[in-house]
């Protein structure tokens, strides 16, 4: 007896039927990892996307979804630990308060911000090259080899950029005394 996800019955292969048999739990799954079920519906809406794209190239489409949720899941928590808003929401804060012991003072805001800025003028100054493999790699999450469609660069040399890149903004920002 086959849960129709082994890629050997005909709506199991089928794009369609792996939604309709996986959606519902690929989104619990999610949602268990990022705590928000409209983050969660994102995810699983990539990870589908992503599957149409590789669809003739995938052996086990169950497997390959719940791979891809989990990492789609872990980037989305690394990037938001890494994000630093530029504007809070006050409903949130309202209707958090126990959130608020652990939020930063105002003067603590304003220093982020200040330093936000500061670092959005060093990117600014960048060559538009080098700032948009920036962007592709930190705010639209992109792989080095995703970088490289984009680009055509090689991935070898998209890393060797970004890492240099990276190298000589750090040291700007030091420069620069950003971060104190």
């Amino acid at each position: 007896m086959t849960d129709g996800m082994d890629g050997n019955d005909q709506k199991g292969s089928s794009l369609a039927g792996l939604f309709e048999a996986l959606e519902a739990p690929l989104l619990r799954y999610a949602c268990k990892m990022v705590k928000r079920p409209e983050v969660a519906q994102d995810l699983v809406q990539e990870a589908f996307l992503k599957l149409h794209a590789r669809q003739g190239s995938v052996s086990q489409p169950k497997a390959w979804l719940y791979r891809t949720v989990h990492n789609l899941a872990v980037n989305c928590l690394r990037k938001e630990g890494r994000m630093v808003p530029l504007v809070s929401d006050e409903s949130e804060e309202a209707s958090a308060p126990e959130q608020a012991a652990h939020e930063p003072l105002p003067d603590e805001c304003l220093a982020r911000r200040e330093t936000v800025g500061q670092v959005r003028l060093l990117l600014q100054k960048l060559e538009p090259k080098k700032r948009e493999l920036i962007r592709l790699k930190f705010e639209e999450d992109l792989s080095y080899k995703e970088i490289s469609e984009r680009t055509g660069l090689s991935v070898g040399n998209v890393g060797y950029q970004l890492h240099h890149l990276l190298k000589d903004l750090a040291v700007e920002i030091e420069k620069n005394g950003v971060f104190k």
